[in-house]
């Protein structure tokens, strides 16, 4: 079946290709096959083992990075198909989008980043970038996973342009400056730093709010750290409340956890595919090319679902985020990432023989931090919980 396409959709047949040239697949797309490596690769499969929000051992049915990851590849691909773009492209990005993450979730993040300040400090998203392009070590021809020029466009600046037109680091960027794994490989390899990512990295950064705004919803509410009738805060979850009480009176607590989650999500694609089909219809872009000159978002949400979205974090970040029971846990992970770093950057012998070999080559400090960063970054929780109690002799609950 021919599938048909807008203008302004990424084109496979016509990507910009590859670091490294290879044969085509007679029986794949180039976005297809970047979506396959993904999924195939080392990184991806430790994803079900890194926390979104709560480690895994709290219980089995809260997201982990994989089941987050898995929820904004479909609903990435639900926007795309609906908006006539390429979903297979609009896939790849979201599944590779939280490659970079760290054990315990942002905890690790911070941990990190402060511990390799002088040093370039940690960005999930730039981490993201060396595993696809030099940690995955699959291939014989090549490090990383050879991935297209829109797919790794896509990773890099599905969250909007890092540098102005005049050469400058955006917001983000700005007291930090772009990392040092971006910009090498935009010297290899030019990404167009300065412009908007395609109409399908797009779908899979508005994507991701959707994905962890319901899901974290979800989670808070079956973890018990807030309650259903705590939502009517937010006047978007009031009206969703009363609508499902005027539906199903009396309907037990679990199918009207479900019947929030599924509501939340339903409206906030449906406002993001009006939205943006009006945004793409205004600009009329003829190619790809003029969706990232445009210098704006064109796939999102409406302003008004836009002062949802913002709601939404606002009533997350206190009764979630900052929960005392997850900031006890967040405390107790940030303890256990910075024993590792501390002892592995004092004594690099203490990794596996690969990294301290490669430990040992370094030519320069920023080097060796760079590689005990990588390695403690590439842990799931349960290995970095193994590897403390291997150094320390103990190892916190995290309850």
């Amino acid at each position: 079946m021919t599938i048909q396409r807008a203008p302004y959709a990424a084109v496979s047949a016509q990507s910009r290709g590859r670091l490294l040239a290879e044969p085509g697949s007679p029986t794949r797309s180039e976005f297809q096959r970047d979506r396959d490596r993904i999924i195939h690769s080392t990184a991806f499969r430790r994803l079900a083992h890194k926390s979104q929000v709560f480690v895994p051992h709290e219980g089995d049915h809260y997201r982990t990075r994989l089941t987050h990851t898995i929820e904004v590849a479909q609903i990435a691909r639900a926007l795309a198909r609906a908006l006539a773009l390429d979903d297979d492209l609009a896939e790849a990005v979201a599944l590779a989008h939280d490659l970079g993450h760290t054990p315990f979730g942002h905890t690790g993040e911070d941990v990190l980043d402060a511990a390799m300040q002088g040093f370039g400090g940690f960005d999930h998203n730039a981490q993201a970038l060396r595993i696809v392009t030099k940690l995955e070590r699959r291939y014989a021809g090549h490090d990383g996973l050879n991935l297209t020029w829109e797919t790794l466009e896509g990773l890099v600046k599905h969250n909007g342009p890092l540098l102005r037109p005049d050469g400058a680091p955006t917001a983000r960027y700005a007291k930090a400056g772009v990392p040092a794994a971006i910009l090498e490989y935009d010297a290899l390899m030019p990404l167009e730093l300065a412009t908007w990512s395609s109409a399908e990295a797009q779908a899979a950064a508005v994507a991701d709010d959707i994905a962890y705004n319901a899901h974290d919803i979800d989670d808070g509410l079956r973890a018990g750290l807030f309650d259903v009738e705590d939502l009517r805060e937010v006047d978007f979850l009031r009206d969703i409340l009363d609508e499902i009480h005027a539906l199903h009176p009396g309907l037990e607590r679990v199918r009207v956890i479900h019947e929030i989650t599924r509501r939340v999500i339903t409206r906030l694609i449906e406002d993001v595919i009006v939205e943006s089909g009006a945004q793409l219809a205004a600009l009329a872009p003829s190619d790809a090319a003029q969706v990232r000159a445009a210098g704006r978002i064109v796939v999102g949400f409406s302003p008004a679902m836009a002062g949802v979205d913002k709601a939404l974090k606002a009533f997350l970040f206190p009764h979630m985020y900052r929960h005392p029971r997850v900031m006890k846990v967040r405390g107790e992970a940030a303890g256990v990432v910075e024993v590792l770093f501390a002892r592995f950057s004092a004594d690099p012998a203490l990794m596996p023989q690969e990294w301290a070999d490669a430990a040992a080559g370094a030519e320069t400090d920023a080097r060796r931090m760079r590689l005990v960063c990588d390695y403690i970054a590439g842990m799931t929780d349960r290995y970095a919980v193994s590897e403390h109690r291997r150094l320390t002799g103990d190892a916190p609950t995290l309850r």
